[in-house]
């Protein structure tokens, strides 16, 4: 008896060994690996809307400083694009000039060649032999005379287009420098500003890095969704007066305990925003 009792015993010890290895492995695990990020995915909803709204905080800030260049960078780049499109212009007019006077060389040339097929005809007149001969030679001065007439006609329409397209020329390369001198001091007050607030918004975005990992990346999703739909940027707002803090509509007196709970989540039935209490966000 004393023998079956001392291998019962040892049979325990050796089926329940392994489960205690088993246990202890799995202790040691988020030690070293996964305890981190069971932090930040375990957190209490309260700290994650306390994360949420610190995030709001610091991306309204970078929106101040973004405001503070007011519309600058865009008036820099549209002034960028009528610069890049005077040079067009410029471009596009030189070549018509260009064409054009290559145009009235042509008409030139057909005019020389006209006056001396006029000459070789009119020395075949002394020597014609009938009257046949005659009215053809006469009819081909006639018309060489009317081709030189055209070509001079054709001359005078090409240089008035082409006065014109000079002129085009002038005047665009006068916008365009006067577009080039606004661009430059546009430019230069946006790189100030920019020189200014650059350093302060490289930390801002640095923050807003580590902060977004702390946040779970589902509710991180709906607040840039939130928040690119608002007007002013704000995805995350606070009870003011009973009231959403976004658009200012009135929050029935049990969603208000549900939002000071600090349990879950809440958004404004109306405009979508992520509401928490005042006392969450700072505020008395």
């Amino acid at each position: 008896m004393a023998k079956k009792e001392k291998s019962t015993e040892e049979n325990g010890k050796k089926t329940t060994s392994p489960v205690q290895g088993v246990a202890a492995d799995n202790i040691e695990t988020p030690a070293t690996g996964t305890k981190k990020e069971a932090d930040s995915t375990d957190l209490s909803a309260e700290q994650k809307l306390k994360n949420l709204y610190q995030l709001q905080l610091m991306l309204s800030e970078i929106d101040k400083i973004k405001t503070l260049r007011g519309e600058l960078p865009f008036e820099v780049q549209d002034l960028e694009d009528e610069v890049a499109g005077l040079q067009t212009r410029i471009k596009n007019f030189q070549l018509d000039a260009k064409d054009l006077e290559t145009a009235i060389g042509q008409q030139r040339i057909k005019i020389t060649d006209a006056n001396n097929s006029i000459a070789k005809y009119q020395a075949q007149l002394d020597n014609v032999r009938n009257n046949r001969e005659f009215d053809g030679l006469s009819k081909e001065i006639e018309y060489q005379g009317l081709e030189v007439e055209l070509a001079e006609k054709r001359i005078r329409e090409f240089s008035h287009e082409e006065k014109i397209v000079v002129d085009e020329i002038e005047k665009c390369k006068r916008l365009y420098t006067e577009r080039q001198a606004d661009l430059k001091s546009k430019k230069e007050e946006l790189d100030e500003i920019i020189s200014e607030t650059k350093i302060q918004e490289e930390q801002m975005r640095e923050k807003v890095k580590v902060l977004e990992t702390t946040i779970d990346p589902r509710l991180l999703t709906a607040f840039k969704r939130i928040r690119k739909g608002a007007r002013n940027g704000l995805a995350v707002v606070y009870i003011q007066r009973d009231a959403c803090g976004g658009c200012f509509n009135k929050i029935p007196p049990q969603k208000q305990l549900d939002i000071k709970s600090r349990k879950k989540t809440i958004v404004c039935e109306h405009c979508g925003r992520i509401i928490i209490d005042p006392e969450l966000a700072g505020v008395e």
